[in-house]
């Protein structure tokens, strides 16, 4: 009985050693994964920050094409980007943190918003009557109506203001609108992009990488 009572022991000892280290395991692996999970985290940060700055960039050569000039977009220093944590409006005012705030917005599912205030801003530049009421019926076919393919979060008072408004096509047809999705963003995404590793990573001294020096 005493022989089996140490088998027994032994086997429980083993048990529980077992135990600890694949619980070891477990934790190690975990660490591994969340330092994985940032690393691809920082990586798609880049991808999609590289596609909107090549998308501007490729915009840019497109009216520029007279001038025979082109304007590449750097990456800020880290003053710059500090700045961008004073204001929201310092933020969008800035190429590069514009496009970096649409990635956020992307990695967050809610691009709509700034492609609808940037959509606004250049609606609001429109000069040709014509040319007003045609991007009026887009922007209300892409972002206000119900189930547009980029349906902004608006109430529906507002809804109904924008379609009477589109008819006669004014600047101030989508005022309301895009205060309402500024204001959205002010309040809950810009404060969350702020804190995001990736703004992080640019308000340090050191570069995320050589490549990401200059997009």
């Amino acid at each position: 009985a005493r022989h089996g009572s140490a088998r027994h022991g032994r086997s429980a000892m083993q048990s529980a050693l077992f135990l600890a280290v694949q619980h070891g395991g477990r934790m190690e692996r975990g660490e591994e994964d969340k330092g994985r999970m940032k690393r691809t985290i920082i990586k798609d940060w880049k991808t999609r920050l590289s596609y909107f700055l090549q998308n501007s960039a490729n915009s840019n050569k497109r009216k520029s094409k007279k001038a025979g000039k082109h304007r590449n977009y750097f990456r800020p220093s880290p003053e710059e980007a500090q700045l961008w944590s004073e204001a929201f409006d310092e933020l969008l005012a800035n190429k590069y943190g514009l496009a970096a705030f649409r990635a956020f917005l992307k990695s967050e599912f809610c691009e709509e918003n700034i492609e609808f205030w940037l959509a606004c801003e250049d609606f609001k530049k429109t000069k040709s009557p014509q040319k007003l009421t045609s991007k009026a019926k887009k922007i209300y076919n892409d972002f206000i109506e119900k189930e547009a393919p980029k349906e902004i979060n608006i109430d529906f008072q507002t809804k109904n203001m924008i379609a009477q408004n589109i008819q006669e096509a004014t600047h101030t047809c989508f005022s309301a609108a895009q205060k309402r999705v500024y204001s959205l963003m002010e309040n809950n995404s810009y404060p969350r992009f702020l804190e995001s590793e990736f703004y992080q990573e640019l308000c340090k001294k050191t570069p995320i990488t050589r490549a990401a020096q200059a997009t």
